[in-house]
């Protein structure tokens, strides 16, 4: 394969990276949170119930705001249900997993277990059977100080100082016919336009983040996001998309390929938002929140037959996969002017990194390549150009074998590199146009045998990271060898 040159300029930037792109989703779906985040008859539960094998492999993740409760659990969920005394909280048949719901794990649980973590807060109301007033009364228990009904039963309930939510989703896939409650634009925009003034009205420091169009195969996509976000105007900060792609065709160069799509739903929202700002003659614009995204099409078991804590949607996930997921985060990062909120759905059990089996636990393949960035997300996001070979996909367009994006970071350039080749290693030259590049100060690399390797709890290290060394340097460019089908994370010392 010829080499590939990814030319860069620390003037060429995009803009500041935001830490929120690394966020996560947890649902309260199959065994999210019971046997996931939180089994207290674990041998590694903590005081609270926790599992700390779980909370130690989702440190390593370094996520920032952390989606909850749902998700489609979102449109048929009481928050009151899940306060107050464990004894006394009510067991309800959960509608949109059909499944059962304990409510042992609710707002509180939820609020400790991100101080824990150092997570950002980060729910979503019921608009599909809950009321607009029913989201503003959960905006003052959690943000507003004691002396006011919601507020004080807060206190009662044991915390005393506010739980400072900065950050609400106004409801979830409300453009699905799948979803409770949904209806058409119109109506949810109205009911949106309600609960954002009164839950800003609550607390005026609060973001909200309006429900999108929930797939670019909908009918409704874009023009659904249109009609919200003129309605709201201003009382929108961020409008979500919501993302899934799959290898159906067992296709892997056409697959590889998706960040093309990704891509394009990133530009085309964000012409919405920019469209409608125009329309509305605002000084405000909407700017975009990846709510959900992830692989998902192999494990499809989506009912919970009225069990509590089912196995559902319990994807495995290989190479391919991963080199996937390093891509949607290569978009977020081009488009950091843009983008800044995304949540990987979601963080364990249910299309996660991590499974749990009983005590054992598992770090599937799609771990290491969130970690990888996250560890080197600081800075402000730089454009590039890329020149090298690459191929035809079936479906998704032209591209580059190699997938990039980088981040400035003050004297550091952190340089992510995905090489699509099935079978070619990769040649990839690093200039920094006004400036040089002299060391590597760290780097790892992501592969396996083949792209159908999946760990699993027998071959746990399967597809895993290894120290990644080979970088040379002359007159001021960095060269690296990338292996076929991998994925490459380095920081190079800048000058």
């Amino acid at each position: 394969m010829k080499s590939t040159t990814i030319h860069l300029h620390r003037q060429f930037q995009i803009g500041p990276v935001d830490p929120r792109i690394f966020g996560g989703f947890l649902e309260h779906m199959g065994r999210a949170v019971y046997e996931g985040v939180y089994q207290p008859d674990s041998a590694h539960a903590d005081a609270d119930g926790c599992r700390t094998d779980v909370l130690h492999a989702l440190r390593r993740l370094n996520m920032t705001a952390m989606r909850y409760p749902g998700g489609n659990f979102a449109s048929g969920y009481h928050w009151m249900d899940g306060i107050g005394n464990p004894s006394q909280r009510p067991t309800v048949r959960e509608l949109a997993w059909q499944s059962l719901e304990s409510n042992q794990f609710g707002t509180d649980e939820y609020i400790r277990l991100c101080h824990t973590m150092d997570w950002t807060p980060m729910l979503t109301v019921n608009l599909g059977t809950g009321t607009p007033e029913e989201a503003r009364n959960w905006v003052e228990y959690c943000n507003c100080a004691s002396g006011t009904r919601y507020a004080d039963l807060r206190t009662a309930n044991g915390s005393r100082s506010p739980h400072h939510v900065t950050l609400w989703c106004l409801g979830n896939e409300m453009d699905g016919p799948w979803q409770l409650g949904h209806v058409p634009a119109d109506q949810y925009a109205i009911q949106a336009q309600q609960a954002a003034k009164m839950m800003k009205d609550t607390d005026r420091s609060i973001e909200l983040v309006a429900c999108g169009s929930c797939g670019i195969g909908m009918t409704t996509y874009m023009d659904w996001d249109r009609r919200v976000l003129e309605h709201m105007g201003d009382l929108a900060d961020y409008i979500s998309l919501h993302r899934y792609v799959a290898n159906r065709e067992a296709n892997t160069p056409d697959y590889l390929a998706v960040t093309n799509s990704i891509d394009r739903q990133i530009e085309e929202m964000d012409a919405v938002c920019r469209f409608v700002q125009a329309r509305n003659r605002s000084q405000k614009r909407a700017y975009l929140c990846f709510d959900e995204w992830n692989v998902w099409y192999r494990n499809q078991q989506m009912d919970g037959a009225g069990k509590h804590a089912p196995h559902l949607i319990e994807e495995v996930y290989n190479l391919e996969d991963a080199l996937v997921v390093a891509g949607f985060l290569n978009a977020f990062i081009r488009h950091a002017d843009v983008v800044r909120i995304a949540n990987l759905a979601q963080i364990v059990n249910v299309i996660a990194p991590l499974l749990t089996r009983g005590d054992e636990l598992l770090v599937q393949s799609i771990f290491h390549p969130f970690a990888m960035m996250s560890k080197r997300r600081n800075g402000f996001a730089l454009r590039s150009a890329v020149e090298g070979p690459g191929y035809a996909s079936s479906t998704n367009g032209y591209v580059r074998y190699l997938d990039t994006s980088s981040i400035l970071d003050g004297d550091k350039l952190h340089v992510f590199i995905t090489n699509r080749s099935l079978n070619e290693p990769a040649i990839a030259d690093i200039a920094l146009a006004d400036g040089r590049l002299d060391a590597c100060v760290n780097g790892e690399t992501l592969t396996g045998p083949s792209a159908t390797a999946a760990n699993s709890f027998e071959t746990p290290d399967l597809v895993t990271t290894r120290p990644f060394e080979s970088v040379n340097f002359k007159h001021g460019r960095a060269r690296c060898e990338l292996p076929p089908l991998s994925f490459t994370a380095m920081t190079l010392k800048a000058s």
